[in-house]
């Protein structure tokens, strides 16, 4: 199992039940201290960020029957300037005492979000970190590096001599460019030829498009990196209606529980895939509320590992009643 915890946290398994039976902090005359903590991230655009929003409602409401005086203001934005808006509205209209924001995009959100902890607000990161390094005080990532790693060193053991291969990254984003140095890292000095990469944005219709395009171009195409199931999907419709399922692997990541099935059926299409949950934003969430309820230290990165699902090991990954 590869795993990283770089934190100044305790280990968050124990973090969270020291939590449970923790007194949230109180006042003299034993009423609690009312605190709002402000969400902020993307709408449910697609697969993963479906599961996304409902691991976070999901968490909210456990939260505010759990901590009483804990409120929680969430916001989900199709693009970076509603996203904008919505922060500045939390912070001059809703009065938060902390913010969790899943960033859009990297750029457009780092002075927001810097003006949010200027004003003396506890604020958490999640997955896509912004454009400048130490402005948040909690950092809650999957492994990106090794989101990438795994899945380069997957090729590079597994494909053939020669092995040609092409690539779908996500939006343009710091995790995009950790997934994809670390994915070119870990191919350096193999046999293996990337012949083209190019951005998919985590969208089916866009994966589809790209991948239609390399398909017109390569003729000789022997593995996919979609870096994302829901591009996974997109590409894989592609190659289908060009008729090349026969030609080429497809590596998508997150655990996508239709792309899971497959690996567990074997489909010799679908080889393996790579872990990227998209319950993070509850660790992001629960740790956030935990800074106010509790003295549990919770400044520091927050990183969760990223595996490789074989059909070996597929069944521990498959969760059909999930929204994703």
């Amino acid at each position: 199992m590869i795993r990283r915890n770089l934190l100044k946290l305790t280990v968050a398994a124990a973090a969270l039940s020291m939590a449970a039976g923790t007194a949230f902090a109180q006042d003299a005359a034993g009423a609690a201290e009312p605190v709002v903590i402000g969400v902020s991230i993307p709408s449910a655009t697609h697969g993963f960020m479906g599961g996304l929003n409902w691991h976070a409602q999901q968490t909210i409401d456990r939260l505010g029957e759990t901590y009483p005086n804990v409120s929680f203001v969430l916001a989900t934005a199709g693009d970076a300037a509603k996203q904008v808006s919505d922060i500045e509205d939390m912070l001059a209209t809703r009065d938060i005492d902390g913010l969790v924001v899943l960033p859009f995009e990297s750029e457009p959100l780092t002075d927001p979000v810097k003006q949010v902890k200027a004003a003396g607000k506890f604020v958490t990161v999640v997955d896509r970190g912004l454009a400048e390094e130490g402005i948040e005080d909690l950092y809650v990532a999957g492994d990106n590096t090794a989101f990438g790693r795994v899945a380069g060193e997957y090729f590079r053991d597994n494909l053939k001599a020669g092995g040609k291969i092409v690539v779908l990254r996500g939006i343009p984003t710091t995790l995009d460019n950790e997934r994809v140095e670390a994915f070119q890292a870990a191919l350096e000095g193999s046999d293996k030829e990337i012949l083209d990469m190019q951005h998919g944005n985590w969208n089916r219709d866009d994966a589809f498009n790209v991948m239609q395009d390399y398909l017109a171009k390569y003729p000789e195409i022997d593995a996919v990196w979609a870096a994302d199931d829901d591009m996974a999907v997109g590409v894989l419709e592609a190659i289908a209606q060009a008729g090349r399922e026969d030609e080429m692997v497809v590596v998508g990541g997150a655990g996508m529980k239709d792309i899971v099935k497959r690996i567990m059926d074997k489909d010799p299409q679908l080889p393996v895939n790579v872990t990227y949950p998209p319950a993070l934003i509850s660790s992001a969430i629960e740790m956030t509320a935990l800074h106010f309820v509790s003295d549990a230290p919770m400044a520091g990165r927050y990183i969760i590992g990223s595996q490789l699902i074989t059909p070996e090991n597929a069944e521990r990954y498959y969760f059909p009643d999930s929204p994703f």
